[in-house]
């Protein structure tokens, strides 16, 4: 089959590799000239683990191409994937700009077999907003499905390649049924597929970002009243984790979540639901108490350094929204980087493969002087009077605390990934405050 993929982010340069891995031919499209120039040349912007050895492996074998030009690629497709970003709008609600113009460049070259798939996340009736306007320009029916993507940054090749479900949204049986047999090798092992109306499709998506933003929410704040009770909410997340209906998907707690889904994806439903006159008050809680989880750990920062921190040195490890990521968007080390140096800190800050988007992040940042960014974790700890831990990296997870110790010049550890065990961190001789547990210091 022919594919057109509309957008090379994380979902339509995954997706469209994937389609290509299976012996498809796709020809990805972005406006952005540059990317599409390192695309070109075989260099991916993205880092996403596996994800260049296989774009190099279907450019090699030709299945596999990018370009700036819509009108070239789209002729003789069997789908047009719409996979462009839908950032947050000023009033929470999803900006449908870019979508809007990929379908009216579509319009005049969209031939009749070719069914257009939207993979982007959109708001509940966009798929029938878009085929009335492709139709209007037309004059003829148009197949549009919504295919939402379930993909998790740090493992979205995985994800694409065994899908937990496919789900897709059609208003005609026989479009379903071409969806099923592109999807098929992803399909071998009984995964589920799942063909709804396009509304049911597009609330899917949201339902499902929203659910697990909830799941975080809620753990973090049984963490912070664990804390202020006396409780572990290790011991607790593990008493209510073996129970079958919670389970322990997205039940740590932490900083809060971040990234380019859960944030937009949690307003843009509180949008949807005030359009309509109803109160989102389960997600409005759920954006609030995350907004407060990312600075929940500077609390303990003030307590040992005091409120004023010129002078001091704090050192940060992780700054990728989440690991085996590059993605900023929304980090919570944004928020604990940019109060550190407000308050007069000078900060060292390491991640594995971040750096240079938090270096482009801070670059106009009013103490920018004051940030330096290190390749090496425990070259970021040189002379630090305390260290934050904001991203799980699992290089983070049995680090050499003696070298730590040597490193730093008052071992203080503020952890906001819950990496280690209070009492061994005790015994090491560090001062340790995590998320949900009560702090410990050296005997």
């Amino acid at each position: 089959m022919k594919i057109t993929m509309v957008g090379t982010g994380y979902v339509g340069l995954v997706t469209g590799t994937c389609f290509a891995d299976t012996g498809n031919r796709v020809v990805c499209v972005d406006v952005d000239q540059e990317k599409i120039f390192r695309l070109q040349r075989g260099d991916i912007p993205i880092y996403e683990p596996g994800l260049a050895e296989l774009v190099h492996q279907n450019m090699k074998h030709r299945r596999l191409s990018f370009t700036t030009r819509l009108v070239e690629a789209v002729p003789g497709s069997d789908f047009v994937f719409i996979a462009v970003g839908t950032p947050q709008g000023e009033d929470g609600s999803a900006d449908l700009s870019n979508l809007w113009a990929v379908v009216d460049q579509l319009a005049p070259v969209l031939e009749p077999q070719t069914v257009v798939v939207i993979k982007s996340t959109v708001p509940v009736g966009t798929n029938a907003q878009v085929t009335r306007r492709l139709e209007e320009k037309l004059g003829r029916r148009v197949d549009v499905a919504s295919n939402p993507e379930f993909l998790k940054e740090g493992s979205a090749l995985e994800d694409c390649i065994k899908p937990d479900r496919v789900v897709v949204g059609v208003r005609r049986e026989e479009v379903g049924r071409r969806l099923r047999r592109l999807y098929a090798p992803f399909l071998r092992t009984d995964r589920p597929f799942l063909v709804m109306s396009p509304e049911s499709a597009e609330m899917t998506k949201y339902a499902a970002n929203a659910m697990l933003a909830t799941k975080i929410s809620f753990i973090n704040e049984m963490a912070n009243l664990c804390q202020a009770l006396g409780a572990d909410i290790n011991d607790v997340r593990r008493g209510i984790g073996h129970d079958a209906r919670i389970g322990f998907a997205f039940l740590f707690p932490g900083l809060g979540y971040g990234g380019s889904c859960f944030p937009k994806d949690v307003r843009a439903l509180q949008a949807m639901a005030r359009q309509l006159g109803l109160q989102p008050r389960i997600l409005e809680a759920v954006d609030q108490v995350n907004q407060q989880q990312k600075r929940v750990l500077l609390d303990a920062v003030h307590e040992e350094l005091g409120e004023d921190l010129s002078g001091h040195k704090v050192a940060v490890w992780g700054l990728s929204f989440k690991p085996r990521t590059d993605d900023i968007r929304e980090a919570p080390s944004l928020v604990v980087v940019d109060h550190l140096l407000r308050h007069g800190a000078q900060v060292q800050a390491h991640d594995p493969v971040a750096l240079e988007n938090v270096r482009r992040h801070f670059a106009k940042h009013p103490r920018q002087a004051n940030l330096s960014l290190h390749e090496d974790p425990y070259e970021a700890l040189c002379g630090a009077d305390l260290l934050v831990i904001c991203t799980e990296w699992k290089e983070f997870q049995h680090p050499d605390l003696e070298l730590m110790r040597r490193q730093m010049r008052r071992p203080i550890i503020c952890d906001g990934r819950n990496l280690y065990e209070p009492e061994l961190m005790a015994e090491a001789g560090f001062v340790y405050h995590s998320i949900g547990r009560a702090p410990v210091r050296p005997r």
